[in-house]
């Protein structure tokens, strides 16, 4: 091949592992890149990362679950076709022909956002992912210079995560705990309530003010 002409690359996703000793919750995703046999000098890799909903079957607990993001059973037909879950970028250094990277996920367990409320909702099973690549090549021309391309945008990969490593994740950073975001009056008369019924612990106060929506016989999950 004309060392002028851009290599051709594909990319795979063929694992995923959590992340040990890091800053935040992370998980890093191994890719398999293939360059058709081409020398490489530098890759910059950018990729969308997606949930695709209509690639995994959703049981009735899981779709109650559920009922915020994507309304009743009824409603689940006008549900998307995929999720947006996070952008991450990778610097992949040189090589000639195969190389693998590595592409850190930084994660987050704050129920505001919608991927987390996904994952917290799945039980078991995988999280089938789309990759949707981006990024510029840098590679040797006839004659040594320097060379510059854009990866194509039909680069894109499948992976099946396992709903374990997520939740291996959380336990690891969270253990036996979930993070909830509040107002700051919601906050105080919370407070309030707990200083009041001299209840030891947030937990205590949550349970307190559950257990009396159910004896007033409010709705409760079942």
């Amino acid at each position: 091949m004309p060392r002028d002409i851009a290599p051709e690359l594909s990319i795979s996703v063929t694992g995923a592992h959590v992340v040990d000793h890091a800053a935040v919750p992370t998980l890093a995703f191994v890719l398999g890149i293939e360059a058709n046999g081409a020398a490489i000098r530098a890759l910059m890799l950018r990729a969308d990362i997606r949930i695709a909903l209509a690639r995994r079957a959703h049981d009735v607990q899981t779709r109650e679950r559920l009922l915020e993001l994507f309304g009743t059973p009824a409603q689940w037909r006008a549900a998307p076709q995929s999720l947006a879950w996070t952008v991450a970028t990778v610097l992949v250094p040189a090589f000639a022909g195969v190389a693998v990277a590595t592409v850190p996920v930084p994660c987050t367990y704050d129920f505001e956002v919608t991927a987390a409320k996904y994952f917290h909702a799945v039980g078991d099973g995988v999280v089938p992912l789309e990759f949707l690549f981006t990024g510029t090549i840098f590679y040797e021309g006839d004659g040594g210079q320097l060379r510059t391309a854009l990866v194509p945008w039909d680069r894109e990969a499948s992976f099946a995560l396992p709903v374990g490593t997520w939740k291996q994740l959380m336990q690891r950073y969270f253990p036996d705990t979930a993070w909830l975001r509040v107002r700051r009056e919601s906050f105080d008369r919370l407070w309030a309530f707990k200083a009041h019924r001299a209840l030891p612990t947030w937990d205590d106060a949550l349970d307190a003010l559950l257990r009396e929506r159910e004896e007033a016989g409010a709705w409760m999950p079942s």
